[in-house]
């Protein structure tokens, strides 16, 4: 069966797919990776774009665009129970896919080190040394939309 058959994904227009994508990050970086809840929301979520996955009425993963300066795609988080089946992989190419709506040549992001190797699937390539943000190593990456 496909892991993917029963996944939506849908760039978030309803208070309850925010609430869902505020909750998938609450449970993904400030539980499980221990990020100050001080720094997983911020001012940024009130203009992005912000994509989920659901399965159902259940939103299982998200991630969201942002346009200060640079458009960057952050905050991609997946429920542990649903990763590797490439949800995230389906929340990248639904915002590059309303980033090209929206006139946006190259997109950028902070890879997680451990996850580095998903966004080279998907055509990032690293452009700059490591660092640490929010006590986790990080990787600077973009991607030119075609």
């Amino acid at each position: 069966m496909d892991a993917q058959q029963h996944i939506e994904v849908r760039v978030v227009s309803s208070d309850d797919d925010m609430q869902g994508a505020f909750a998938v990050r609450h449970d993904v970086f400030i539980v499980e990776q221990s990020v100050p809840e001080e720094l997983e929301r911020d001012e940024a979520d009130d203009s992005a774009v912000h994509v989920v996955a659901s399965e159902g009425p259940t939103v299982i993963g998200t991630a969201r665009l942002t346009r200060e300066g640079e458009a960057r795609i952050g905050r991609v988080a997946v429920l542990p129970a649903w990763r590797r089946r490439g949800i995230a992989g389906l929340l990248l190419a639904a915002l590059e896919a309303e980033a090209r709506r929206l006139g946006i040549a190259e997109t950028s992001l902070h890879a997680q080190t451990y996850v580095q190797a998903l966004y080279e699937r998907h055509g990032y390539a690293v452009t700059g040394p490591a660092f640490v943000e929010a006590g986790i190593d990080h990787v600077p990456m973009s991607k030119r939309l075609g």
